[in-house]
């Protein structure tokens, strides 16, 4: 059995992420990194679903014991990705979908070169703004602090393997499919 590839996915916000992910994770060829943390969990939210909820003392722990890909703290919290899950998938031969901040994309970039790195971008900053403000769910304040991240993220961009443009869906799902059958046809990975 062909080992999987380790995909590493990044995309400033509104930028159809989630639905692109979506859509190809519906093929249970994937595998979808869960990230674990140590903050207290949402209403709703539940272990092992959006998070992995660790203890501060279990996260140190598996950060001292190597069990971690990458991590970061924020607002107090640990944040990070689990490598067994992602290692085990691999080696079942399931594409891993690592859905990552651009910091730490970079991070992993060092760690791991054998993985692929694929950044969605919008077709313009003008249409991210469209589609936020289409939301209806923030601010316009809120809204252009996402934009002036969103800029700074795509900044990023060229240090990807890939770039994705989510102008019409269909298209961008098509090709983040095509990214994935191409390299699972490569004659040598790194």
């Amino acid at each position: 059995m062909a080992k999987g590839l380790l995909i590493v996915v990044s995309a400033p916000s509104g930028c159809g992420k989630g639905t692109i992910l979506g859509e190809v994770l519906k093929d249970p060829a994937y595998y979808y990194s869960v990230s674990a943390t140590t903050r207290a969990p949402r209403e709703g939210e539940q272990d092992g679903v959006q998070y992995h909820f660790l203890t501060r003392e279990q996260f140190e722990q598996n950060i001292a014991d190597q069990m971690m890909l990458e991590y970061a703290e924020y607002c107090g919290n640990y944040y990070g990705t689990p490598l067994a899950p992602i290692n085990a998938n691999l080696e079942n031969g399931r594409n891993v979908i690592l859905e990552i901040e651009v910091q730490g994309a970079m991070q992993v970039r060092k760690l791991r070169p054998d993985a692929v790195f694929v950044f969605i971008a919008p077709p313009s900053v003008d249409t991210l703004r469209e589609r936020l403000i289409g939301r209806g769910t923030e601010t316009m304040e809120v809204i252009e602090e996402r934009v002036a991240q969103a800029q700074h993220e795509l900044s990023f961009a060229q240090q990807y393997d890939y770039i994705v443009v989510n102008d019409v869906l269909e298209d961008a799902i098509a090709d983040f499919k095509a990214i994935v059958r191409a390299e699972s046809c490569k004659t040598a990975r790194d």
